[in-house]
């Protein structure tokens, strides 16, 4: 039986996803059910199996040049609004120092490593995405072509990132209006006078050995940024935790919501303290030196010119973790509801955004423009992979219905 067989494969990836949720195994039921919603959410939970797909066929590694820091799990959800951090814009209005940013939104698996592996993954999410998105064949490819055009243009050249399409300009506008007090009614209530985190799907209780090793871990916060980005004394203060479900890749790792002080009352914060480890490129990149926490803030300075307010690293019980601020101007962009004519606008802009990353964060430029045989070959390489995806999808659905 072939290595690339779609059953070997999906077997493959029930394995590594049992290995992974062993100390939360109910964590497992939650990633079979988001992974068998379609062929585009088992790509978004399996981007070890993108990266053993390209050792185990080095052909589709192969491509053009550029290297740096890149994102290592680039996909049409991994793309999305955040609050920046005040400092990343200088002298700022008092209206203008909670900017809300629309960039690549997700650094887990961040490296210095190929652009091309970026853009090969995000590509072939455009083809697989294609049913969702309400794009034949023909439309999608027509779609890649532009991602890779207008990204071209911008990490191996000079040009500017594209206009704000609607979708994001209404994206961002709607979740800066949002009030900062949301996040707090959405996810938390009232009892006997204190907030607390409310218990559901999302969230449930900590084991008691992580729970008590919180507070330490608040203690132990070490801020990216700088002046108001660094909390103040007494606001790191623990008023509750609870285990955090989110995501889908991530499903399994150990993930802390942790409701703190902040300014006090109904200005409580909320922080989101994440296991970090080894990337899911390691076997095809150099070995990442230093914490995995670190290496994640490295890569989304090295990337994005304003980063997410509040950014950090600690520790948890000998863990490396990503801390991070939640806030309620978060949100991403609703494939489902995208008129079909702001799709090219959207892959023009997307495609923008990685170029503009992957520039800013780069350690080798390539010598020349990536050619239109080049971007040919990326887009082939993404029909093949996208089709072993399809097949390990089906394959992933049978096993675990």
């Amino acid at each position: 039986m072939s290595t690339l067989d779609a059953l070997t494969l999906a077997r493959r990836q029930l394995a590594r996803d049992t290995e992974r949720t062993a100390r939360f195994p109910l964590l497992l039921k939650r990633k079979i059910a988001r992974m068998s919603a379609s062929p585009f959410a088992f790509l978004r939970g399996a981007a070890p199996l993108y990266y053993e797909l390209l050792e185990k066929r080095p052909e589709l590694a192969k491509g053009p040049a550029g290297e740096g820091w890149i994102s290592g799990d680039l996909h049409l959800e991994n793309f999305g609004a955040y609050r920046a951090a005040a400092s990343a814009i200088g002298n700022a209005t008092e209206k203008e120092k909670e900017p809300v940013e629309f960039n690549l939104n997700d650094f887990d698996e961040a490296v210095d490593g190929p652009w091309r592996f970026d853009v090969l993954r995000v590509t072939t999410s455009l083809i697989v995405a294609g049913r969702e998105l309400g794009a034949d064949g023909p439309r999608a490819l027509s779609l890649c072509a532009r991602f890779l055009s207008a990204y071209t243009e911008v990490a191996c050249g000079d040009a500017a990132v594209r206009p704000t399409p609607k979708a994001v300009a209404t994206l961002v506008s709607a979740v800066r209006e949002r009030p900062k007090k949301t996040l707090l009614d959405e996810r938390t209530e009232v009892v006997k006078g204190k907030r607390r985190i409310v218990r559901g799907e999302k969230y449930f209780d900590l084991p008691a050995d992580i729970a008590a090793a919180v507070p330490a871990a608040l203690d132990a916060f070490v801020p990216a940024g700088a002046g108001d980005d660094r909390p103040k004394h007494g606001q790191l203060a623990l008023v509750d935790a609870a285990f955090r479900v989110a995501g889908t890749g991530s499903l399994g790792a150990l993930r802390v919501a942790a409701l703190v002080e902040g300014k006090g009352s109904d200005g409580n914060w909320i922080f989101d303290i994440k296991e970090q480890g080894a990337p899911a490129c390691e076997a095809l990149v150099a070995t990442p030196e230093g914490e995995p926490a670190a290496r994640v803030v490295k890569g989304i300075h090295a990337c994005v010119a304003r980063p997410p307010r509040m950014i950090g690293t600690t520790t948890l019980l000998g863990k490396s973790m990503l801390v991070r601020r939640l806030s309620p101007q978060e949100d991403k962009l609703d494939l489902s509801h995208l008129a079909n004519a702001e799709l090219d606008g959207l892959a023009d802009y997307l495609g923008a955004l990685t170029g503009a990353a992957h520039r800013r964060g780069a350690s080798k430029m390539p010598k020349a423009p990536w050619s239109d045989e080049e971007r040919e070959q990326i887009v082939d390489n993404a029909i093949l992979l996208a089709g072993i995806h399809e097949a390990a999808y089906l394959a992933w659905c049978r096993i675990t219905r």
